[in-house]
């Protein structure tokens, strides 16, 4: 059998792993962002204005419920890097089979307490009256579609964690495919609004997560379980709470700063919730480079880390930022001198549109602070730093509410105050990243000993 679907990063040149690594990543990311892109893009042009501040009324809510799973989904890749980066083949193996059940029980969880609570939360943060409804039904469909959702990215980090992020890719644009089919029919033919693009996010997400299944247990070696292997192993689930339980509360926290920020927008009235929508989308869609480097630096950092290859680590780190300052560029004259043509993608309000290009000029000044932030998170939470996962979400949660809660207060500031809470959010982010960078604590927190006896791949690949 191929080794194709299996790559290892622990020797050969730095740059290379992590930038061939990466473009499927970002390709991947980038039509993620389309389930959400074309849920905006038909909402707001099709249905209107306030579908459209419904859909975005709900989103850090969304983000918080599914939070949990996608924490447990990067826990269980870094456990599964540093074993492959060990050659631990059998624990590998035990790992991506205890890691359904992990996956299983936070899913199914986290969906009972959406559905069950989304309109008292929505009503706590201060949804305005004419869009409740719609927001609840969104919030309802997405939370009750959890299960398939963090499926699909623990499938996902598990492929990653050995290499391979090709698989996940292609069965992204088959689900992006299915989502732009299933939102022209739910929306425009069957008229069901906020709902149909709910249902169609979903539903292309578990197709997503089937197939990317379907073809591993065909194509990857390592996907070759046996009985033994669905054991349940305690020290590895053991290890994926003490690193992904940390890691999902960190992204808990992130989404509590998010709601708490969403409360703040919602005071400001539909336009205001629909343009900062609007240019949330936006700066999810310049995240992903950032998000794609990260992942690759975490999945690169946790196969030396377990190989023992610490100058490795510190190699790839450096030369990533690098490439975060190239792109930061780019994306900042983008910004600054394409933000009404930008905005017109999402909405036709003319009063939406100005106000999004002058936030976007805004926020833009701190995309630079915005990759450190992921690239140094991904270097960290490859090597098992789990601490440092809280200190992130502590900070953010820290940045947003005082932020928010501070500027929103200087008259002068008024609306304003959202897109600068976020520009200054990310600034002490990044520095408190790199901070912790430099202290140079990662360096023991390998959760796996290096093999004495390096396995030969070729032959793990050939079922031998």
């Amino acid at each position: 059998m191929s080794i194709k679907y299996i790559h290892d990063m622990t020797k050969g040149n730095e740059v290379s792993h992590i930038i061939k690594f990466t473009w499927p990543m970002l390709i991947g990311n980038v039509f993620q962002q389309f389930y959400n892109l074309i849920d905006s893009i038909v909402v707001g042009k099709y249905v209107g204005a306030n579908a459209l501040a419904a859909v975005g009324a709900c989103g850090s809510l969304s983000f918080l419920f599914f939070s949990v799973c996608l924490g447990l989904s990067v826990g269980i890749g870094i456990i599964i890097s540093q074993y492959f980066g060990a050659k631990k083949e059998e624990q590998v193996k035990r790992a991506i089979a205890n890691s359904a059940y992990v996956i299983g029980a936070s899913g199914i969880i986290m969906s009972i307490i959406g559905v069950v609570f989304a309109r008292q939360v929505l009503q706590l943060l201060n949804t305005p009256p004419e869009i409740l409804n719609d927001s609840v039904a969104f919030l309802r469909i997405a939370s009750g579609g959890m299960i398939a959702v963090g499926s699909y990215n623990a499938i996902a980090a598990i492929l990653r964690a050995l290499g391979d992020s090709t698989t996940p890719l292609i069965f992204l644009i088959v689900s992006c495919a299915v989502n732009v089919v299933l939102d022209l029919i739910l929306v425009l033919k069957f008229g069901f609004g906020v709902s149909g693009t709910a249902f169609a996010t979903v539903i292309s997400q578990a197709c997503a997560a089937l197939g990317c299944l379907t073809f591993a247990l065909l194509k990857n070696p390592y996907f070759k379980l046996k009985k033994e292997h669905w054991k349940i192993d305690k020290s590895i689930i053991t290890k994926c709470i003490k690193i992904g339980v940390p890691v999902a509360a960190q992204n808990s926290l992130i989404a509590v700063s998010l709601v708490a920020l969403q409360s703040v927008v919602n005071g400001f009235g539909e336009t205001a919730i629909a343009a900062f929508t609007a240019t949330s989308r936006v700066e999810q869609l310049i995240q992903q480079p950032f998000n794609s480097l990260g992942a690759a630096m975490s999945t690169f950092a946790g196969q030396n880390m377990g190989a023992n290859k610490l100058d490795r680590v510190k190699k790839g780190y450096h030369k990533s930022i690098l490439i975060v300052a190239g792109f930061s560029m780019v994306a900042l004259l983008a910004a600054q001198f394409g933000g009404h043509a930008i905005m017109e993608v999402f909405v036709t309000d003319e009063a939406v549109i100005n106000l999004g290009e002058k936030a976007i000029k805004i926020t833009s000044c701190a995309y630079f602070s915005l990759g450190m932030i992921y690239v140094t998170r991904g270097v960290l939470n490859g090597t098992g730093d789990a601490f440092y996962a809280m200190i992130n979400g502590f900070v953010e949660v820290i940045g947003r509410v005082g932020f928010s809660s501070s500027l929103a207060m200087i008259p002068f500031l008024g609306v304003w105050s959202l897109w600068l809470t976020s520009g200054l959010t990310w600034t002490i982010t990044a520095i408190a990243s790199v901070i912790r960078y430099r202290q140079g604590k990662w360096q023991e927190k390998s959760l796996v000993k290096p093999a004495e006896k390096t396995l030969d791949y070729g032959k793990c690949a050939e079922g031998k």
